[in-house]
């Protein structure tokens, strides 16, 4: 069955989604399982012990065999070392997004009619065309790049968000994003204003707060382990204080618990106390997120919802300050982590088959004030006059004053992946169906 396919590769976790055409028409988005049945693989490259390239965690990486992070690091002069060799990090990006389209074909019999990944928010010209040129070096052409705002208010505008003008607020488990997208008059969203970013801020630094609490209140016990025990113990604790604080997203009180020789340690932690541990961060990125729609010449009470996506975001402390900082509804899909991927699929559609654009409403109707703009519901909200475009890093600037960026090609031609050495072993575990 014909389909596309959208993929989301974050710092930690890459996930994917594909739309299948029925006939003439689209089904709704499906959730690739890429790890053993898990909707989302780490985003971890790693060698195995015979020399071949695998994709995901294992409890054996380490000596240099496995990296992460990468993603972050696209445009970073200094290359990333795996198995003592160096690659840039777009090289790396290139071949995880290459081993998911591989994984996807092989699942669904063909290519995909189009492709679409996104990308930090923060990516410039630059960074852009950096990843797509490895894209093309390791055969996987025909790829369309958008930044992640846009198909998270893709993916929430499937789910029934009808605004116009949206704050975006994606925390996942190492970075945040806060940004702005407007929707252009065929019903698609582009970016707005100056997006803004906090890096190491998400998950990992709230499990790391638990892990601190919970080592200080085990500091007796702890510090009479040697050994076997105390290396078995050093590893174990991040592990129950991150099963802990996924707990408390769902739940009033959860308990750490560890196996020492003298017996389970169990401390026990209230939602309470967890959201006071993390309240500072939480804080900054909604202050962030502020800065973002100030960047734009806007009140937040001009906002028609704040779309929320990352893993993170379960924590109820996200939506609480959220709610009391901005007057639009906030949007949290079931499963935040899985938002981005889906809107890009649907961008992919939008590739293949574009919607008909929204004629301009009449001078007078339907008023909405965006900086002093009278617009329709259907039309887009305009940088002020004279305002400065958003600049998305440092390599070049992305401003777009008046008209939206460019959407991409009406239609591609189908992804097609011929066989490379340089991609053998990841194709291999593709058609294995194989992931560690």
């Amino acid at each position: 069955m014909p389909y596309v396919l959208g993929i989301d590769i974050g710092n930690t976790t890459t996930t994917a989604s594909v739309v299948r055409r029925r006939g003439i028409d689209w089904a709704h988005p499906e959730t690739v399982a890429l790890d053993a049945g898990a909707a989302t693989v780490p985003s971890v490259l790693r060698l195995s012990a015979h020399g071949d390239l695998t994709v995901g965690a294992s409890t054996s990486d380490g000596g240099g065999r496995a990296v992460r992070g990468f993603v972050r690091r696209v445009g970073d002069d200094v290359p990333v070392v795996l198995g003592g060799e160096a690659y840039p990090a777009q090289t790396l990006t290139a071949m995880l997004a290459g081993w998911v389209v591989e994984q996807v074909r092989a699942t669904e019999g063909g290519p995909a009619e189009a492709v679409v990944v996104s990308h930090p928010a923060g990516w410039g010209p630059h960074r852009r065309e950096l990843l797509r040129r490895a894209l093309w070096e390791f055969e996987v052409p025909g790829v369309t790049l958008l930044p992640c705002p846009v198909t998270i208010a893709e993916g929430h505008a499937a789910r029934g968000f009808a605004g116009d003008l949206a704050a975006v607020y994606a925390l996942g488990g190492e970075t945040f994003e806060g940004a702005l997208v407007r929707r252009n008059d065929d019903g698609t969203y582009a970016p707005l204003g100056l997006p803004l970013g906090l890096p190491g801020c998400g998950g990992a630094e709230f499990v790391a707060e638990l892990t601190d609490h919970v080592r200080a209140v085990l500091a007796r016990e702890l510090s009479a382990l040697d050994g076997q025990w105390a290396d078995a113990a050093a590893r174990e604790l991040p592990s129950a204080c991150e099963r802990a604080a996924h707990e408390l997203s769902v739940a009033p009180q959860a308990d750490v618990v560890l196996d020492l020789p003298t017996g389970p340690a169990r401390v026990p932690v209230s939602r309470a106390e967890f959201e006071e541990m993390i309240r500072p961060a939480v804080r900054a990125t909604v202050d962030l997120l502020l800065r973002a729609v100030h960047s734009a010449g806007l009140e937040p009470a001009r906002l028609d919802g704040v779309l929320l996506a990352g893993g993170a975001t379960r924590v109820p402390l996200v939506a609480e300050l959220l709610h009391a900082s901005l007057p639009g509804p906030v949007q949290v899909a079931p499963d935040p982590q899985l938002v981005a991927a889906a809107g890009a699929a649907l961008a992919a559609r939008q590739v293949v088959a574009p919607r008909p654009r929204v004629p301009a409403p009449r001078p007078g109707a339907d008023p909405v004030g965006v900086a002093g703009v009278r617009v329709g519901r259907a039309a887009v909200a305009r940088v002020p006059a004279g305002g400065r475009g958003a600049r998305h890093d440092e390599h070049g600037d992305d401003g777009f004053p008046g008209a939206p960026p460019p959407r991409p090609p009406v239609r591609i031609a189908p992804l097609e992946l011929p066989r490379a050495s340089r991609l053998a072993s990841l194709r291999r575990r593709g058609r294995e169906g194989s992931v560690r």
